[in-house]
């Protein structure tokens, strides 16, 4: 009798002969996006039927990749888009400064960016990807699809009403954001503008989220990390180009986020249809008729609280700092991006690897590679994190002259920022360290104990924010943020252990150890390498110069104490994943 099965290429069928069928054409075309049916054994379980090929991402553990190695693509890339994020920022503040043009347009940036990450990137992939996880191991590939299709459907109709209210509602935002906008008429109303022609971009990134979280469930991680790089370089673009065919400047910003958005969701439409996996709109009944849609929503509803009181804490942050003058917001904006370059680099995406690999190991009910998978990326977290808070907080004026100080941005303005990112290093370790303990609790479908612990962080920000503001202004607001952050990802470890949930491994004691050496070390020659130095005084050339050189040192120092002290390339290794 001929094995034959059905194969779904994301909404189209073929019955193929699997006897008549070469394995290494795979399907017709080249599509590696196909879906065997599967079959249920003599226990009723749902398996991929004897004899068939697993042709598609969506049917299994394809070619698992290394959490480490997965974290390096992810790394890589995100590093490519931080360095055009850097070109960006440099080139934004040498054509604009810090006026009060640019706190508008920071101000109407962030709401669509806060929106973004409270709906699309922050609740709806908390809750979406572990369900997509799920649903793959439960049910058959057209099961898989269908659930994708209804999950499009209303995330679609969700950030397109969001975009209307968004752009009606505009001053309103605007108020509630950046009250202090109030006394400068003209920027108060230049942020509303800027925040109707910006807020659709809400949607393009929603939609771009949706995108990328199947793509790294499929762990196809490389195009999600590399679209950003397509917003960084629309910005390179509309500044150097489109800046002087407007009558107000700041305008090519708003241009570039709207091009940026564009071709970032073209990025992903893309890369999925090169699978073969197309996604069409279904009816809105059927939709939300479908349970595991209804479930997904039901998931983000506490996701929303979790998320959104981060995003409350930056909505009062900027507030606040919209009342010190003109130039708090968009310093504290430029102290935020060099914060987000270690916080990407490893919080990001190590974040963004593990929870599809948590979720699968929860969802297989692998108590033993869960644990192994979040001990591994604690000590990524350590290894990197602690020099790198350091680091920051030695080299901030070095960081800050080289990368933004020009025509339009002071050595006063230098100063300013710098202080912001001292304050920021403070917590950085917490920062990244809870992009890995969050996911642990997302990837069990627990979303209520990250939001009880991101509730107490708040009122802890808030509560430092009354001392930290007046001594030392926007800069308090990045110590609040960071210690706050520190409080919640030291809560969530301390559950995690308490539940039995994680168990820390053995050689704990001798990693920290060699990491709290080579950092001291490095933390010393960092400070004696710039006694007696002005960064702002120095020619661009020598300033660059000194800092690459200044960063690329207290690497090397701090990699040659480690080794020093025993650590070997080989301990980044993780623990081989158990075989079935």
């Amino acid at each position: 009798m001929e094995a034959s099965g059905r194969v779904t290429l994301c909404g189209f069928r073929k019955v193929l002969n699997y006897n008549n069928f070469p394995i290494k054409k795979q399907i017709e075309g080249g599509k590696n996006c196909a879906l065997p049916t599967r079959s249920r054994d003599s226990s009723g379980r749902q398996g991929i039927a004897p004899g068939r090929p697993r042709l598609s991402p969506f049917t299994g553990d394809a070619a698992p990749m290394s959490l480490l190695r997965s974290a390096l693509t992810v790394s890589g890339l995100t590093l490519v888009s931080r360095i055009t994020g850097v070109i960006r920022d440099m080139l934004i503040a040498r054509y604009f400064g810090a006026t009060a043009a640019t706190d508008a347009f920071y101000v109407a940036f962030r709401l669509p960016n806060m929106l973004r990450r409270l709906f699309a990137e922050g609740a709806f992939q908390q809750a979406f990807v572990p369900m997509l996880s799920d649903v793959r191991e439960r049910n058959a590939p057209e099961r898989t699809q269908s659930f994708l299709e209804h999950v499009f459907t209303i995330l679609s109709l969700a950030v397109f009403a969001a975009s209307v209210l968004g752009v009606l509602a505009a001053p309103l935002l605007v108020l509630a954001i950046a009250g202090g906008m109030r006394s400068d008429p003209e920027a108060f109303d230049l942020a509303v503008a800027l925040t109707r022609w910006m807020f659709p971009y809400i949607a393009f990134m929603s939609l771009v989220a949706l995108a990328a979280s199947i793509l790294n469930t499929m762990k196809r991680f490389a195009i999600p990390a590399a679209t950003p790089i397509l917003l960084n370089l629309s910005f390179i673009g509309a500044t150097i180009l489109l800046t002087p065919y407007f009558d107000e400047p700041i305008w090519a910003l708003a241009a570039a986020v709207l091009i940026g958005g564009v071709l970032q969701l073209g990025a992903q439409i893309a890369a999925l249809a090169k699978l073969g996996c197309i996604l069409r709109p279904r009816g809105i009944r059927a939709s939300l008729a479908d349970a595991d849609v209804r479930k997904v929503l039901s998931l983000m509803l506490p996701a929303l609280f979790g998320v959104g009181v981060a995003q409350l804490s930056i909505l009062i942050n900027t507030n606040i700092a919209s009342h010190l003058g003109h130039g708090a917001v968009t310093w504290l904006n430029y102290a935020d991006r060099l914060m987000e370059f270690p916080t990407a680099l490893l919080g990001v995406a190590l974040g963004t690897v593990l929870l599809p690999g948590l979720s699968a190991a929860h969802a297989r009910g692998d108590a033993e590679r869960y644990n192994a998978l979040l001990d591994h990326g604690l000590r990524l977290v350590v290894l990197v994190g602690i020099p790198a808070a350091l680091g920051l907080w030695l080299t901030s004026e070095a960081l800050v002259a080289f990368l933004f100080q020009g025509k339009n941005f002071s050595p006063a303005d230098v100063a300013e920022t710098a202080r912001a990112v001292v304050g920021y290093s403070v917590g950085l370790i917490g920062l990244i360290t809870l992009k890995i303990a969050a996911p642990a609790f997302y990837a069990r479908k627990d979303i209520r104990t990250p939001v009880r612990i991101a509730f107490l962080s708040l009122v802890v920000v808030q509560l430092l924010n009354l001392a930290t503001v007046p001594l030392f202004d926007q800069a308090g607001l990045a110590l609040s943020v960071g210690l706050g952050s520190c409080v919640n990802a030291g809560s969530l470890l301390l559950i995690l252990g308490r539940r039995g949930i994680y168990r820390p491994r053995a050689g704990w004691g001798k990693f920290l150890l060699q990491v709290a050496a080579g950092s001291l070390v490095m933390a010393v020659g960092l400070w004696f390498a710039q006694r007696g130095v002005s960064w702002t005084a120095l020619a661009w050339p020598v300033r660059a110069a000194g800092t690459l050189g200044l960063v690329a040192g207290a690497a090397v120092v701090y990699f040659l104490v480690m080794t020093l002290f025993g650590w070997r390339l080989r301990d980044l290794r993780p623990a081989p994943e158990a075989k079935d």
